[in-house]
C-alpha cells in the first residue's frame, strides 16, 4: 500500500558529492595560458529521498537547497531567515513583521531614480522618527514632528519608483509574490518560469544585501491596516489570550508578530535597520528552490549573485525556560462572531520525540476520516465542529483543541467532550490499526503534497527554520512509523492532565475594542513610468524563450464508453500510485435545494454491514476518500486515493450510494446542526458581505444564496426522501473522468462492475437560473456590524460571457487590479495608504449565457472611507495611463501563459470549465496570441465602454457608529439591508 520508497532504517547518512561542470576544460601545453577551472560545488544528498534535494553550503554560509521537478518550466523559490517576530526587542515588538514589508521597497539601486538626492531625505526622516518616539507625552510636539515627517517623505518619494521590484517580477512572469512572518522565520516566495531564474537570482540578491525604508510612512499605514484587521478577527483575540497563558514569559506569548498598537505608532528605523544587520546574513538565511532546474547551472547562478554576500555571527537567541502548569487556566475573550472554545497544552519544540509523538496524538483525534474527533464527536453530532491542530515552533509547541457548540449546548460541555475523546486515548481506547493507517495516510497525502513545488520547497525551508539536516527531516517521516500505541498512551498521560489553558469565545460586544488611530497622509506620486537604471540592466539579462503548451482535450484526454451513453475521460498518471476518480452531473441546487443536503447526509449514513463510522474507518484503510459537492448546476462526487485499491474503494462508494442506510437520528441531529450554522453565518462578516450581500444584490432577495429550505422545510424532511435523491442520482446522464495510473480498458471494468446505471440514463433536467438584477439604479447597501474596518464591494453588472473578450479582460485585469504592481494597488495602498488589501476585476462569467461583473474591493479603516471610496471610484471612471506598467502587464501575461502546465487531473478539470463556457479548446491561446499586440488605446477603448460610466450598486459592511453616511450617499440612495432579509430566515 505504501507508496514511497521506505526509508533506510539503518546507516541513514547524507552522501557528500560534488557538482562538477557540464563539460570538462581542454588541457594546455605549457605555453599556452591555463584554463581556468570551473569552481565545484560540493553539495549532500539523502538515501530514498523522494525530492531528491541536493543541499549545498556556499563559502559565506548561505545554504541552498535544490530539487529537481520537471511538472512544468517553473520554479517554486522560497528565501527563508531565520528570524522572526521571537527575535523583536520587547520595546518594539512588530518589527520583524514591519521589516518584510520594507524588503519589497528596494535597495540604493532598485527602486530609485536618484540615491544621490533621496538619500539625505531618508536619512532626514529616520532622525525624525527617533524624535517622534521621544515625544510620546507631548502631543503638540508629536503633531509638529509627525507633518516634517509627512512633508520630508513627499519630497523623498520624488525620487522613488514605487513598487518597482512587484513591476520586475510581473514583467519575469513571477507568480505568488509574497512573504510572511511568523515566530521565527521571515520565508519570501516567488514562483517563476525557470527561464527567469538568472533575473531572480540578480535582484533577490540585491534586495537581500541592502534594505533601504523608502516610503516608510506610507508603509507603515499599510500595516496599521493589517493590525485593524486583526483587531477585526475574534480568532486572532482567541489565539493570542491563549499563547499568553501558555508562555507567559517567552516572546511567544509576551509578543505577537504584528505588534502592539503602541509600538506601530511609534516606529523605529534604526532598530529596523539594525535587526537587518543582525539576522539577514548568508549564514542566516537558506534558498529553497524546486522545479524544472539543472543542478549545476542553478547553483552557479546562485553563487555567483549571492556569494559576495558578507557573512557575520547572528545573535544566539536565549530561550526563556517556561514553568510548568500546576493548574487549569481559564480566560475569556468577546465578539461578534460565533461562540466556540480552545483548550490547550504546552510541549517541548519540534525537533524532538514529543514533537513526533504530538503529530501523531493530533491525528488520532483529528485525520478528517477516522479520528475520535472526526467519529465520536462530528459524525455523531455530539457537537457543531471539533477539531484539533498543532503549533509547533522551536522552542515549544503546543497542542490545541477547537470546538463549536449546537444550540443551547454549553461551551463548557463542548470542552468536556473534547477532553473526553482525550482520556480515550490515555486509556488506549482506540483500534489497533489506527496507528499504522495514520502512517500509511501521511504517506500517501505526502506523495499528493509532494506533486506541487510549493509543497517540496515548502519542506526545504521547514528543515531548515527547524535546524534539521535534510537527512534527519527525511527521517523524522520514517521515526514518524515507529511510534506505538503503547507509547502514545504513556504520552497521552504523562501531558494531558491539570496543565491545560482553556478560552472560551462567547458572543458580544467587546468593550475593549480598539483601533490604530490614522496620521495625516499627504499622499506621495505614483511615478508609474518611472525606472531605476537597475531595473533596466537587470531586464536585459537573457532568457531562452520558453513555448507556451496548451492542453489539447483531443489529444491529452482519451475517451471512452464505459455502457451505452455513459462517457468516460481519461487522463493517464504516470508520476505515482494515484488516482481520482470523478462523477460529473450538469444539475444542482437550482433544480432541487435537497440535493446540497444529500450530500451531506452521506457522511451520517451506514451501508450493508457498515454503520457510518465503519465506513469511514473502511476508506481510511484503504487509503481512499470520497466527496461528494453540489453547486447551483452541477454536482462532483469524487473518489481519490491508492490505485491499489481502487476496487475495493470503488465497490464500497458505490454500496453507499446504491443503498445508504436511511438514519433518522442523525437527520433531526444534522438539521439541528444546519440551523445553529445559519445562526452562526449571520455572525461571520465574510459571509455577510461575500456571500449574503453579493447575491442579493446580483439576483435581489430570492437567490443561489437564499435558495435553501426554510426551517419548517427542514423539521419535516424523512430520511428516505434524501437517500432517494443520492440514489437516484446515478440515473441521470452523467460522465465519469478518472486520472490515474491504470489503462482504459482496466478502469472501465471496474466501473461496469459496481456503477449501477439503468439501461437508458434520464436526460439532465433544464437548469434553472435565477434573473439577474440589471442594476440600473445607483444604490448604496449596507449592513451594521460591530468592526473596527470598513468594507467595500463596488459592483457592476457587464456584458453577457463573450470568449472573444478574454484577451481584452485577462490584460485589463493584469494591468488595473490583478496585484501589488497594478494601477489600483499602487494608488490606494502605496501612494495614499488608504488600505491594506484593494483590488478590482472584471470576472468572467463561469458559464456561457451569463453575465460578467466588475467586482472591486477595498477594506479600510472607517475614517478613510470618504477617501478611500472617491479613490476607487476615480480609477474606475479614468483608466491612469502608464505604459510602462502595460509593458509589464503585457510581459506577465505572457511569461506566466508560457510556462504555466495545466497537469494531473487538472487537465480533465479544466475540460469540465471549458465545456461550461461552451469552449472545445484552451482559452489562454487566444489570450496569448492576442495581448502581445494590443495597445494602451485598445485597453481605455475597453475601459470606456465596458467600465466607466456603467451604473454601480455599492455594498458596505461596517460599524453604524463609525461609518459617514453624509459620504455613502454621493453615491446613490442608502438602504440598510437587514440579514433576514438578505439570507432569507
Amino acid at each position: 500500500m505504501l507508496l514511497l520508497p521506505a526509508f533506510a532504517a539503518l546507516g541513514l547518512t547524507t552522501q557528500c558529492q560534488s557538482s562538477k561542470p557540464a563539460t570538462t576544460a581542454t588541457t594546455t601545453t605549457p605555453t599556452t595560458a591555463p584554463v581556468a577551472t570551473p569552481k565545484e560545488y560540493r553539495y549532500t544528498t539523502t538515501p530514498n529521498d523522494p525530492l531528491g534535494v541536493r543541499v549545498y553550503k556556499l563559502d559565506n554560509g548561505l545554504t541552498v537547497y535544490l530539487s529537481d521537478y520537471k511538472n512544468a518550466p517553473r520554479i517554486q523559490t522560497y528565501i527563508a531567515v531565520r528570524a522572526g517576530s521571537k527575535n523583536d526587542p520587547a520595546t518594539a515588538t512588530g518589527l520583524a513583521h514591519y521589516l518584510e514589508h520594507m524588503v519589497f521597497k528596494g535597495t540604493s539601486k532598485l527602486g530609485t531614480k536618484d540615491w544621490a538626492q533621496e538619500k539625505p531625505q531618508l536619512d532626514k526622516i529616520e532622525a525624525l522618527y527617533e524624535t517622534y518616539r521621544g515625544e510620546r507625552n507631548d502631543p503638540a510636539a508629536r503633531k509638529r514632528t509627525y507633518h516634517q515627517i509627512d512633508s520630508i517623505s513627499g519630497v523623498a518619494a520624488r525620487y522613488a519608483v514605487p513598487n518597482e521590484y512587484d513591476k520586475l517580477m510581473g514583467s519575469i512572469g513571477s507568480k505568488g509574490s509574497n512573504a510572511h512572518t511568523s515566530n521565527e522565520e521571515t520565508v519570501y516566495q516567488e514562483d517563476i518560469p525557470s527561464n527567469q531564474l538568472e533575473k531572480w537570482s540578480a535582484v533577490q540578491a540585491e534586495r537581500f544585501k541592502e534594505m533601504v525604508p523608502r516610503l516608510f510612512h506610507t508603509e507603515l499605514e499599510a500595516v496599521y491596516e493589517e493590525k485593524n484587521r486583526g483587531l477585526d478577527s475574534d480568532f486572532n483575540k482567541e489565539f493570542e489570550t491563549l499563547n499568553a497563558q501558555l508562555f507567559p514569559t517567552h516572546p511567544y506569548g509576551t509578543q505577537t508578530t504584528i505588534g502592539t498598537i503602541e509600538h506601530l505608532q511609534n516606529p523605529s528605523i534604526t532598530e529596523i535597520k539594525k535587526y537587518f544587520t543582525q539576522y539577514y546574513v548568508p549564514n542566516n538565511v537558506a534558498l529553497c528552490l524546486s522545479g524544472d532546474l539543472d543542478y549545476d547551472q542553478t547553483i552557479r547562478l546562485i553563487d555567483k549573485y549571492f556569494g559576495e554576500w558578507k557573512q557575520q555571527p547572528v545573535p544566539a537567541f536565549k530561550a526563556p525556560m517556561e514553568k510548568p502548569l500546576a493548574a487549569p487556566i481559564t480566560k475569556e475573550v468577546v465578539g461578534p462572531q460565533a461562540e466556540n472554545v480552545m483548550v490547550g497544552y504546552r510541549f517541548a519544540g519540534k525537533a524532538t520525540r514529543d514533537a513526533l509523538r504530538l503529530r501523531m496524538l493530533d491525528k488520532i483525534l483529528t485525520n478528517g476520516q477516522a479520528g475520535l474527533f472526526d467519529l465520536d464527536l462530528n459524525q455523531q453530532q455530539k457537537v457543531l465542529q471539533a477539531s484539533s491542530f498543532t503549533d509547533l515552533n522551536d522552542d515549544y509547541s503546543s497542542h490545541i483543541l477547537y470546538g463549536s457548540p449546537r444550540q443551547g449546548q454549553k461551551l463548557e460541555d463542548v470542552r468536556s467532550l473534547m477532553l473526553t475523546e482525550v482520556e480515550k486515548v490515555k486509556k488506549g481506547n482506540f483500534p489497533d490499526w489506527l496507528i499504522p493507517a495514520i502512517v500509511n495516510n501521511e504517506k500517501l497525502q505526502r506523495t499528493k503534497d509532494y506533486e506541487s513545488n510549493a509543497a517540496r520547497a515548502g519542506a526545504m525551508y521547514e528543515a531548515f527554520i527547524e535546524r534539521v539536516s535534510w537527512a534527519d527531516y527525511v527521517k523524522q517521516q520514517e521515526d514518524f512509523g515507529t511510534i506505538t500505541k503503547a507509547e502514545i498512551v504513556k504520552f497521552a498521560n504523562d501531558n494531558y492532565g491539570q496543565n491545560s489553558v482553556t478560552v472560551y469565545k462567547r458572543t458580544g460586544k467587546d468593550p475593549n475594542t480598539v483601533k490604530v488611530v490614522k496620521p495625516a497622509i499627504t499622499p506621495v506620486p505614483a511615478n508609474r513610468d518611472a525606472a531605476s537604471a537597475y531595473y533596466t540592466e537587470v531586464s536585459k539579462l537573457p532568457a531562452t524563450d520558453l513555448a507556451p503548451v496548451f492542453v489539447d482535450y483531443k489529444k491529452d484526454i482519451q475517451t471512452a464508453e464505459i455502457k451505452p451513453g455513459l462517457p468516460l475521460y481519461y487522463t493517464k498518471n504516470s508520476e505515482n500510485g494515484l488516482f481520482s476518480l470523478f462523477y460529473a452531473l450538469d444539475l444542482g441546487t437550482n433544480n432541487d435545494p435537497r440535493l446540497g443536503l444529500a450530500a451531506d447526509y452521506l457522511q451520517y449514513l451506514g451501508t450493508g454491514s457498515y454503520s457510518a463510522a465503519q465506513l469511514q474507518q473502511e476508506f481510511y484503510k484503504l487509503g481512499c476518500s470520497f466527496a461528494v459537492s453540489s453547486g447551483q448546476d452541477r454536482i462532483l462526487v469524487s473518489l481519490s486515493g491508492l490505485d491499489t485499491n481502487l476496487e475495493p474503494a470503488v465497490k464500497l462508494f458505490e454500496q453507499l450510494f446504491n443503498a445508504p442506510r436511511p438514519d433518522a437520528v442523525a437527520l433531526q441531529n444534522m438539521v439541528a446542526g444546519i440551523l445553529k450554522q445559519r445562526q452562526d453565518a449571520k455572525l461571520n462578516k465574510g459571509v455577510i458581505l461575500n456571500q449574503a450581500m453579493l447575491n442579493f444584490a446580483k439576483f435581489g432577495p430570492k437567490n443561489p444564496f437564499t435558495n435553501i429550505l426554510t426551517e419548517q422545510q427542514l423539521k419535516v424532511l424523512k430520511p428516505e426522501q434524501l437517500t432517494a435523491l443520492v440514489k437516484g442520482l446515478p440515473a441521470y446522464q452523467h460522465r465519469v473522468l478518472y486520472y490515474g495510473p491504470r489503462e482504459v480498458a482496466s478502469i472501465g471494468h471496474v466501473i461496469r462492475a459496481d456503477h449501477r446505471t439503468p439501461a437508458t440514463l434520464k436526460p439532465t433536467p433544464a437548469t434553472k437560473d435565477f434573473v439577474e438584477q440589471p442594476l440600473q439604479e445607483k444604490k448604496v447597501y449596507w449592513v451594521d456590524y460591530n468592526m473596527v474596518q470598513a468594507e467595500i464591494l463596488f459592483l457592476t453588472k457587464g456584458d453577457v460571457y463573450d470568449k472573444a473578450l478574454a484577451p481584452t479582460i485577462s490584460l485589463y485585469n493584469e494591468y488595473f487590479g490583478g496585484g501589488m504592481g497594478s494601477i489600483v494597488f499602487q494608488d490606494l495602498r502605496e501612494s495614499k495608504a488608504l488600505a491594506y488589501s484593494a483590488s478590482s476585476r472584471y470576472a468572467n462569467a463561469d458559464k456561457v449565457g451569463r453575465s460578467n461583473y466588475i467586482v472591486s474591493y477595498i477594506g479600510t479603516q472607517s475614517d478613510k472611507l470618504p477617501e478611500a471610496m472617491s479613490g476607487m471610484e476615480n480609477l474606475l471612471t479614468d483608466l491612469p495611463m502608464a505604459e510602462a506598467n502595460l509593458q509589464i502587464a503585457k510581459q506577465s501575461i505572457r511569461n506566466s501563459i508560457s510556462t504555466d502546465r495545466i497537469t494531473h487531473e487538472g487537465i480533465l478539470l479544466s475540460y469540465e470549465r471549458a465545456r461550461r463556457l461552451g469552449l472545445d479548446y484552451d482559452l489562454r491561446r487566444d489570450v496569448y496570441e492576442q495581448t502581445q499586440n494590443m495597445t494602451f488605446g485598445a485597453l481605455q477603448k475597453f475601459q470606456l465602454a465596458k467600465v466607466k460610466g456603467q451604473n454601480q450598486v455599492i455594498l458596505v459592511i461596517g460599524s453604524k457608529d463609525r461609518l459617514n453616511f453624509k459620504e455613502l450617499a454621493k453615491y446613490g440612495s442608502v438602504e440598510q439591508l437587514n440579514l433576514k432579509e438578505i439570507f432569507g430566515y
